[in-house]
């Protein structure tokens, strides 16, 4: 018997058998040790709790605060104006403009913290296993506290009329109007915004999320390529999401949870109506994009980042009640 590069050889009474492929030694010893320590992580390091007490991850949350601070000001800004200047198609206007905004305000705040800006992104970017579940909690926070502010900062600006007219632009399903007998509601069931909802969220992580998470289509494109894909995307739905239903009272896919949560808060009234869709609809649309990326071939989707995804947080999980037991 021989061995050569890996490789080994029989001779059996002059017959030559054909070499036969082993691995090392060491490399079986390198893998098992490497399988080891990945199973070895505790659950509080699969949900990245240290991340709760890190001084980075809370300054970097100040720029989630500031960025859908202006979000927020902004795309309701747009969509106010738009629908007060009376032009023909306040939709695709309104639609480019909010594209064009958000692609501005992810490049602006990706260098802070990743640009999510965004309920959804933080959310699925913890699923998948990109960011930590806590540092996804403090984003998610932060996001909801600067949809606040830049919900405040537009009822400090705007009349009491259009207040009351566009409801601080939030996200409504329906409004009420004078009618000929009375005040009527009008807008759309509470069903086809639930599934609007989920559609458009997951079809805004199919057709660009997926591309900024893949780092290797993230590193091909360029960062100023990505964030526009997501922009516009986000842009094209929001004018699809208007356009479908047609109909006055319903405002459309709120396509960030924070977005509606800061009109809400500073709003109130109608604005609570049917304000767990905004919220259940993208979630439902994380989880599903996260069986999607499971189901997938992994050489289709490549993921750097924290490493423990939500299957992994549930492993480990199930492991610490088993040692309990």
């Amino acid at each position: 018997m021989a061995a050569n590069s890996g490789h080994v050889s029989l001779d059996v009474e002059g017959a030559r058998v054909q070499p036969v492929p082993f691995t090392p030694r060491s490399e079986l010893v390198q893998k098992k040790q490497a399988a080891s320590a990945s199973n070895d992580h505790t659950l509080s390091q699969r949900l990245g709790l240290h991340e709760l007490f890190s001084l980075e991850v809370w300054r970097a949350s100040v720029g989630e605060v500031l960025g859908t601070a202006v979000l927020v000001f902004m795309i309701d800004c747009i969509v106010i104006s738009t629908v007060e200047s009376d032009v023909k198609m306040p939709n695709l206007i309104m639609s480019i403009l909010i594209a064009i905004t958000i692609i501005i305000l992810l490049l602006a705040v990706f260098p802070i913290s990743g640009g999510h800006i965004n309920p959804v992104i933080s959310f699925s970017a913890a699923l998948v296993g990109l960011i930590s579940l806590s540092r996804a909690i403090i984003y998610i926070l932060a996001q909801c506290a600067g949809a606040a502010l830049g919900a405040l900062a537009l009822k400090a600006v705007v009349s009491h009329r259009i207040e009351q007219n566009f409801s601080l632009g939030g996200c409504t399903l329906t409004v009420i109007v004078p009618g000929p007998n009375g005040p009527i509601i009008t807008g759309i069931e509470t069903a086809q915004a639930f599934w609007l909802e989920i559609f458009c969220n997951f079809i805004f992580l199919f057709g660009s999320i997926w591309i900024a998470y893949d780092h290797r289509q993230a590193k091909k494109l360029g960062l100023v390529l990505v964030m526009s894909i997501v922009g516009t995307v986000l842009g094209l739905l929001v004018f699809v999401s208007t356009t479908v239903t047609a109909t006055k009272g319903y405002a459309g896919a709120g396509l960030n949870p924070a977005r509606c949560f800061g009109a809400a808060i500073v709003r109130g009234g109608h604005l609570w109506d049917g304000h767990w869709i905004f919220w259940a609809g993208p979630a439902i649309s994380c989880f599903g994009f996260y069986v999607y990326t499971q189901i997938i071939p992994n050489d289709h989707f490549h993921c750097e980042g924290y490493k423990h995804d939500f299957f992994g947080i549930l492993k480990a999980v199930a492991g610490f009640k088993n040692k309990h037991k």
